[in-house]
């Protein structure tokens, strides 16, 4: 796909590797739509952000407020950027949440939270696209798995749970897709200093190491990364942006982990 001038809508692209993807697509040429829990003022500024970064490359861009978890909102996010930009071409379901338990004692509203936003918010934003791209039989879909949905971790069972499912989501929306000229693929990222690892699992792996939060962080790329450096947001939107490039590649869910998944 010829990528300049087309519109995407990237959910979760406030900031971290939603601002990773939303940037090199549109430094690629592409409009971006960027889609996150605007409600929450640290987050509207920071969605107020990304956008300044997309304009800066010569291309629109667009906030909306939506919960993935939501239909109706999901709906009214494809609304949104139909009704600005006429189309959508590429749909990135980037929007994800993690937290850190054993299953023992796990409470069920978590499992459900994290299902809810990783799993089903995906495949109600690819719904909300799927018509759309099968009547213009044209269109990307690429979904945010990571390498815990190729290899389960302790503690964080219910999100590799998730990105498990994301894997099998894609590989089955590839095949109905693809009659309608539509790819539908996901990347899996590695070890990628975002909030996610800043704020929630860095501190977790301190704590069961016994070390320093820094030294944690410095240790598992030392010893999980063959490469023996961490991934970037822009790495993730590099790998979206061949991604939606490629007429040829669906189904696929494409490790950017520096090695420390393969296969």
């Amino acid at each position: 796909m010829e990528l300049k001038d087309t519109v995407a809508i990237v959910t979760g692209g406030a900031r971290g590797i939603g601002r990773g993807i939303a940037t090199c697509l549109a430094r690629a040429g592409v409009n971006v739509v960027i889609a996150d829990l605007g409600q929450n003022q640290e987050i509207a500024q920071e969605m107020e952000e990304t956008a300044r970064q997309v304009k800066a490359h010569g291309v629109e861009a667009l906030t909306v407020n939506v919960d993935v978890r939501i239909w109706d909102q999901v709906q009214a996010m494809v609304k949104a950027a139909i009704d600005r930009f006429g189309k959508v071409d590429i749909l990135v379901n980037n929007a994800g949440v993690i937290s850190v338990a054993g299953v023992a004692g796990m409470e069920e509203a978590e499992w459900d939270r994290v299902l809810g936003v990783n799993l089903k918010g995906t495949f109600l934003c690819s719904k909300a696209v799927a018509s759309h791209m099968m009547e213009r039989r044209s269109g990307r879909i690429v979904n945010l798995s990571s390498q815990a949905g190729k290899r389960g971790q302790p503690f964080i069972s219910h999100y590799c749970t998730s990105k498990f499912g994301v894997i099998g989501f894609t590989q089955s929306l590839a095949q109905e897709m693809g009659p309608f000229n539509v790819t539908v693929n996901a990347i899996c990222p590695g070890e990628v200093d975002t909030a996610m690892w800043s704020d929630v699992l860095a501190p977790a792996i301190a704590a069961i190491r016994g070390m320093a939060v820094d030294e944690a962080w410095e240790d598992w790329i030392k010893t999980r990364v063959p490469l023996g450096r961490p991934q970037t947001a822009e790495d993730m939107g590099e790998a979206v942006v061949f991604l939606c490039r490629a007429d040829n590649i669906t189904g696929e869910a494409l490790n950017v982990t520096g090695g420390s998944e393969m296969g």
